[in-house]
């Protein structure tokens, strides 16, 4: 069992109703000057955004619209970063998806510092504070609302790089499974996707306990089951809850303290997809999930295949009553087909033509030769051209 030092200070407050109940008690605490974070109209369609507005009435509100998924470091995080230092915002309110406050934790964190902004995101400037977060999660995915971390696109470098920092923990965190009844098919599925990855990020490794194999399968198994229950009945409280609970634990380590690291290599794949396509993250992760397991499954040897074997029957077993390892493969990309999740780059609009590029740009920025199962630049190549 690996040593850890591990903390959460986030406060959460799930269920239904709860924002209604103690959105003012909370901002109470932060100060008068509140900027509002949020993406897209469905906040507004909603309800949800008067309904903020009229509990923060008293407060002075200024607002950062229009933030994308795959969030944009020019316009968004530069946009927010000017708005706290010209109005001395004292409080961040994040309303809306994992984007919507992966985005804020940069501004949060950048706003609070001389140095330039990317500098920043990308570590090479210390964030040494940051302004506090209070978040209204409205979609069961990123985890973001539990973590100290968010991912930030810059378009102009095909970038999409991960910030952390102990200092974007979001204080508060507020979660009411009843936002997510209404989420389009689409949002719902590619959540799910997402959040069935972090958990295999983590399950994925060479050192771990029994402890965490069975928190995380059982992770699994809710999921899978609970998935199905939404497609059929979206308003089922107690599935959404359950998605909800799940993926908000999925990124803050809890799932694997004391496993050693993984290196995240799915995630590191399809964040080179993303970031040069912008197409949906969790399809991403679908689509390159079993070809990675299939890549490290034929291509080791010795002690680190016995691992993989180990490590792939395991998952398969325990999640879907599989016996091989082909077949835990295979059931986890059935799975995804069935829900209705594109498998394929080829359905999500990406062709052949820049396997090198994004293979070369994963080697040279993920650091995946020091992960559990080493990829270098051909072994991306040959599992992007698989995800064809």
């Amino acid at each position: 069992m690996v040593n850890f030092d591990y903390q959460t200070p986030t406060r959460l407050i799930f269920g239904k109703g709860v924002v209604a109940e103690k959105l003012q008690e909370v901002m109470a605490q932060y100060g008068n000057r509140v900027l509002i974070t949020y993406g897209g109209g469905s906040i507004k369609r909603s309800g949800l955004y008067d309904q903020v507005l009229e509990l923060l009435k008293d407060k002075e509100i200024y607002e950062l619209p229009g933030i994308e998924p795959n969030p944009k470091f020019n316009p968004s995080v530069l946009a927010g970063v000017r708005i706290c230092k010209e109005h001395h915002i004292d409080v961040i309110l994040s309303v809306g998806g994992g984007s919507v406050l992966d985005c804020t934790k940069a501004i949060a964190g950048a706003a609070c510092s001389d140095e330039d902004p990317w500098d920043i995101v990308i570590g090479k400037a210390p964030t040494l504070k940051a302004i506090p977060i209070v978040d209204i999660i409205t979609l069961a995915a990123t985890g973001s609302e539990y973590d100290s971390g968010g991912v930030i696109s810059r378009t102009e470098s095909n970038d999409k790089l991960a910030y952390f920092s102990p200092y974007v923990f979001p204080a508060v965190s507020f979660i009411d499974p009843t936002y997510t009844f209404t989420l389009p098919v689409k949002q719902t599925l590619a959540g799910v996707a997402d959040c069935i990855n972090h958990i295999m990020e983590q399950y994925f490794c060479g050192e771990h306990i029994s402890m965490n194999d069975a928190f995380m399968e059982g992770a699994v198994r809710s999921l899978v089951r609970n998935v199905k229950v939404v497609l059929e009945k979206p308003d089922d409280y107690e599935a959404r809850a359950e998605i909800f609970y799940a993926t908000t634990l999925g990124c803050n380590g809890i799932y694997a303290l004391g496993n050693s690291a993984s290196g995240w290599p799915m995630h590191a794949i399809e964040h080179a997809l993303s970031g040069h396509y912008d197409i949906t993250h969790g399809e991403g992760l679908a689509i390159v999930t079993p070809r990675w397991m299939r890549h490290i499954l034929n291509s080791t040897t010795g002690e680190l295949h016995e691992q993989v074997v180990e490590r792939i029957t395991s998952f398969g077993q325990n999640v879907f009553g599989t016996a091989t390892p082909k077949e835990s493969i295979q059931a986890i990309h059935d799975f995804y087909k069935g829900i209705g999740i594109p498998m394929t780059l080829r359905e999500v609009g990406i062709d052949e033509s820049r396997i090198g590029e994004m293979a070369h740009h994963v080697a040279l920025n993920e650091g995946l030769d020091e992960a559990w199962v080493p990829l270098h630049e051909e072994d991306i190549a040959a599992i992007l051209r698989d995800c064809l």
